[in-house]
């Protein structure tokens, strides 16, 4: 059977829209992870013919991506070395009193600082740092942690290298014959942006950030009202045996809620107030670290042994070998989307999880079957040993700094030199951005600020594959033609508005598709069409690139739309709204300031 198209439609532009369109759908839905959306429509150019290997493949090998590399290299270098020891100790000064402070500390420092180092690893380090300030002051962390995150967003426009996002537009905006941008390309307009934002946020902080409250025993949240999951078991000796619920002071003395009982193959729901406990019972709760931790002591329960004997935590291992902290699933983790129980976890980490908690959502799967999510908090107990080797894994942020895992000092000034000594190679332009970035992450091996096996963990491999897989976006919409279709089909509608009008509509759009689906494929799928509008309005390409540039990395609407958001959320334990709140005015400066900058640097 022979399919006909309208006249003017080539069959490529058409496999290339639908394969875009699904992309898209796969975006928003989040059934497949974004790095594998990429990949998935990479391949399904290839294979109907619209792009060659070569085409679809060579973000791969781009300048861009290997600065990437390069950029993960060297913020783990840096860290390893303590080079941002100094801005931990100045955000834990308890000279310090107030949120507002904390808060205008955070814009004016943290965010300078992530126009150079990558954001997730900056709230990586800094999260226990505020959360530990938090619990000395009595503040709910939830007034100061969202604004950490927004000023490192802030933060990455100031300077190409601020956030991958950058360099990929960079790498579009060549490939189409705009221009490569440089490291401080767009710095004028990324200043005015972190200005008017930081600004913002200082004084809009007090009337839109809740007040979450604070557990005295706890870093992360108050535990009693949404808590942990974990399993336990009735010993021998325990005092529940042969009470009811209502009748035992398991819930007089301590804030804990029984949602299910199993015993045997049998499963008893609620209401079980009056249920009569047996020996071997395991029990579902829901508890605070705290309580769970005095109901061993009291061998009033026992945590629950998981399927493999092996992944037993010995009780005989005395305490002080012993540490309880509080982790974190950031963004990208590979530990999403599986289960405690297949990923094997006490052998794989040489910790046991004793329970599990989810913002403020309620689990009510028993533990080792619970699927990890991003922003899933888990409390570990493992060896000291084992809890600073979870420092150094990408996959898991420890919540609780170690006093005597602070990093060694030694290298500091060598890192901080070899970073500074890279910043400044690629500004003066005496070198090429991604050659200056491959000499410093070469030099901080060889000065042994950081060893080859940390190089290769510090690579995000979900980033690489999603960065390098969406080049073929921009190649498909160029190659086939549709982004000049779409860049018409805009130019009518935009026919007679004002620049400044016109780009605020590209920097909306851009900045509203960024919150249901990845910024990395907004700017592969918008720029092509922004630059070929440009085009045809007769103004420069790059006024248009920035507006995608800038609207990609401004996401301050949904916990989902930027993976920091995501990683204060539960340690913050913030409602969907709160953040939307918060960043909804955040979001309306930006969209009447960034045009009126991006007019200005242009004189348009």
């Amino acid at each position: 059977m022979i399919v006909s198209f309208p006249a003017g439609i080539q069959p490529d532009a058409v496999i290339t829209l639908l394969v875009l369109a699904g992309s898209v759908l796969l975006f928003v839905s989040g059934w497949l992870a974004p790095e594998v959306t990429g990949l998935l429509a990479a391949g399904l150019l290839i294979a109907t013919g619209v792009l060659s290997p070569a085409e679809a493949l060579r973000g791969f090998g781009s300048p861009a991506v290997i600065t990437l590399i390069g950029l993960f290299a060297l913020s783990a270098g840096l860290f390893r070395a303590g080079g941002l020891d100094r801005l931990r100790a100045l955000l834990g000064s308890d000279a310090i009193r107030s949120p507002r402070r904390m808060i205008l500390l955070v814009t004016t420092v943290v965010g300078p600082v992530s126009a150079f180092v990558p954001n997730t690893p900056i709230v990586a380090a800094l999260l226990p740092v505020l959360e530990s300030w938090c619990q000395r002051r009595g503040i709910s962390p939830s007034r100061v942690l969202l604004p950490l995150s927004f000023a490192t967003v802030l933060g990455g426009t100031l300077t190409l290298i601020g956030s991958s996002v950058n360099l990929l537009a960079s790498e579009v905006s060549e490939r189409m014959g705009y221009g490569a941008l440089g490291l401080f390309s767009f710095s004028p307009i990324g200043i005015g942006v972190w200005l008017s934002g930081s600004l913002v946020m200082v004084l809009l902080s007090d009337r839109l950030l809740p007040d979450r409250g604070l557990n005295d025993d706890d870093l992360v949240a108050d535990l009693a009202s949404s808590g942990y999951l974990t399993e336990v078991d009735i010993p021998q000796r325990s005092e529940l045996i042969g009470q009811s619920l209502h009748d035992s002071r398991l819930q007089r003395r301590f804030d804990v809620d029984v949602l299910e009982v199993h015993r045997g193959r049998e499963r008893i729901l609620p209401p079980l107030a009056d249920h009569t406990l047996e020996l071997g019972d395991r029990l579902l709760l829901r508890c605070s670290r705290n309580d769970l931790l005095r109901l061993q002591q009291e061998h009033t329960v026992v945590l629950a042994p998981s399927a493999d004997p092996a992944d037993t935590l010995s009780t005989t291992d005395a305490p002080t070998r012993q540490r309880t902290v509080e982790v974190l699933l950031p963004s990208g983790s590979a530990l999403t989307g599986d289960s405690l129980g297949n990923l094997r976890f006490r052998q794989r980490f040489n910790a046991t999880v004793l329970a599990l908690r989810r913002g403020n959502q309620e689990v009510r799967e028993r533990l080792g079957q619970v699927v990890l999510r991003e922003g899933d908090v888990l409390l570990l107990q493992g060896p000291k040993d084992a809890i600073r080797g979870l420092q150094a894994n990408n996959d898991l942020v420890v919540l609780e700094q170690l006093e005597k895992d602070l990093p060694t000092v030694n290298r500091k000034g060598v890192a901080i030199a070899i970073s500074v000594l890279v910043v400044l190679l690629a500004g003066l332009e005496w070198l090429p951005l991604v050659a200056a970035v491959l000499l410093g992450t070469v030099a901080m091996v060889a000065t042994g600020c950081l060893r080859p096996g940390e190089l290769q963990r510090a690579i995000r491999l979900d980033v690489i594959l999603l960065l390098g897989s969406l080049a073929s976006f921009s190649v498909a919409l160029e190659k086939t033609g549709l982004a000049g279709a779409l860049a018409g089909a805009l130019l009518q509608a935009l026919t007679g508005w004002p620049v400044y009008a016109a780009l605020l509509s590209v920097f909306l759009f851009t900045t509203l598709l960024t919150e249901v689906m990845s910024n990395a494929a907004a700017v592969a799928l918008l720029i092509p069409v922004a630059g070929e509008l440009a085009v045809g309005l007769g103004q420069p390409p790059l006024a248009f690139v920035y507006a995608v540039l800038f609207g990609a990395s401004q996401s301050f609407l949904s916990p989902v739309g930027y993976q920091t958001n995501l990683m204060v959320f539960g340690p913050g334990r913030y409602k969907f709204l709160d953040i939307t709140r918060y960043g909804l005015p955040l979001t309306f400066t930006m969209t009447l300031v960034v045009p009126l900058l991006i007019c200005r640097h242009f004189n348009l």
